[in-house]
């Protein structure tokens, strides 16, 4: 207090941000996630690695769930406004974020996120934290750093990824690293996410070698399984039974770790109907998208716990093939599709697992059966958004189900003597090395 001054100062540096500071860096913060997220799920079908495409979904789920707090939070500092729809002053910064889905390989893709994009959110969530007020902003805090410490753990993951890439195609390491080094020059060209600071209003540039995104027609199948179409003859042989005993066990996790086309799809209909359906699409289709990658991994889990090699495994394609070429909205429809489908059969199954004393089938399949009755909640309800948004009938839902199903019904009669018969001996095959085994 001075005679100039007769009032109580304080020079505390938590004052430095008022709410409305606060609420433009994280708003900041959320439409970078958020383009995190999109492009990661974008890009889910043309990873090969069964084990990279099917921990990603993880870390997609894991950054809608920061994007979600932080989206409330902006929410809480700005009532009564609840709009978060526009990037404003830092549109130019979540347009570099975008580019990430235009990369030109695979390697670029994972070397730009965990060498650029990721340590910059990193970062930035590590100063906002050192500089921020704990007091007032302490609901902040609570989540921010549990984002730092999973951003951390990303980026490991990511660089790892990165270099097993790199290693598996040595011939794309040097465009990979000109594309993730003219994506770090541009991102310091607007001063970084920054904890406290706005882009430049300036417009950025494509990337050099940038290729635009395109659904693929066909999935990228990791090399070690047995590639095939259809994963077990009963899918296009009636004549063979799917079996009980040993042989619903084999054949109950080679359809987990297939729901690798479950994967790939969340991913595509996340990343399809982003920038068209409300940002709870988004959050439901990252948790959609997670838990097939789960089903997959106790799939693979159960396989190699039995002693099988991946090259026995076989891995299909014909329901991700049956949607090709398809408006996206039929991706949507087909996992409601087989949602709806097969899980009345669940906890049949889980049941007969229990008599045979195979715990684990058991347990995946009580844990399965929990998820997809939240996906078959999930695809009816936002089928019939998407209608509705697009200026159509949402009745026709269920139209669009069945067309999926005569999609499949097309793919499997395509099937080829030569490919019943490969699936039918590789099958037996492994029927036979179980039943000696058990």
């Amino acid at each position: 207090m001075s005679q100039a001054n007769p009032y109580l100062t304080s020079r505390s540096p938590r004052a430095q941000w008022m709410r409305e500071d606060t609420a433009q860096s994280l708003k900041r913060f959320f439409f970078c996630e958020r383009s995190l997220i999109i492009s990661t799920a974008a890009w889910l079908p043309l990873i090969e690695s069964i084990d990279i495409k099917t921990a990603l979904p993880r870390l997609i789920w894991q950054n809608a769930q920061t994007a979600n707090a932080l989206r409330e939070r902006v929410f809480e500092l700005r009532f009564p406004n609840r709009t978060v729809e526009e990037e404003g002053p830092d549109r130019a910064l979540v347009a570099l974020f975008d580019q990430a889905e235009d990369s030109p390989s695979v390697p670029a893709f994972l070397l730009g996120l965990g060498k650029v994009l990721l340590p910059a959110l990193r970062d930035a969530y590590d100063d906002y934290l050192a500089a921020s007020d704990f007091i007032a902003d302490g609901p902040t805090h609570r989540f921010l750093k549990l984002a730092l410490n999973e951003k951390n753990e990303q980026i490991r993951s990511m660089q790892r990824w990165a270099e097993t890439a790199l290693a598996a195609n040595p011939e794309e390491r040097s465009t990979a690293s000109r594309w993730s080094a003219a994506m770090s020059a541009q991102l310091a060209a607007l001063g970084g996410v920054g904890a406290n600071s706005s882009s430049l209003p300036h417009e950025t540039a494509a990337i050099p070698g940038s290729r635009t995104y395109a659904i693929p027609d066909k999935p990228a199948r990791d090399p070690r399984f047995w590639p095939c179409r259809f994963y077990w003859p009963d899918i296009v042989d009636p004549s063979f039974p799917y079996g009980e005993g040993l042989k619903l066990q084999l054949r109950s996790a080679i359809s987990h770790i297939n729901e690798v086309w479950a994967v790939e799809t969340g991913g595509i209909i996340l990343s399809s109907f982003a920038h068209l359906l409300p940002w709870e699409w988004i959050s439901d289709a990252a948790r959609w998208t997670y838990d097939e990658a789960r089903h997959c991994q106790m799939g693979y889990e159960r396989l190699t716990e039995w002693g099988l090699d991946p090259g026995r495994i076989p891995l299909g394609t014909y329901i991700y093939d049956s949607a090709a070429g398809q408006d996206p909205i039929y991706r949507l429809g087909m996992l409601y599709f087989f949602e709806t489908k097969n899980i009345r059969h669940k906890p049949v199954r889980a049941g007969l697992f229990h008599t045979y004393g195979d715990l684990l089938s058991e347990h995946d399949m009580d844990f399965d059966w929990a998820d997809e009755t939240i996906h078959a909640g999930y695809g009816k309800h936002w089928l019939k958004e998407l209608l509705q948004v697009r200026g159509g009938d949402p009745a026709q839902a269920e139209a669009i189900r069945a067309r999926c199903g005569e999609l499949v019904g097309a793919c499997v009669a395509s099937a080829t003597p030569d490919e019943i018969a490969g699936i039918t001996k590789v099958a037996s095959g492994l029927i036979a090395e179980m039943g000696r085994a058990a």
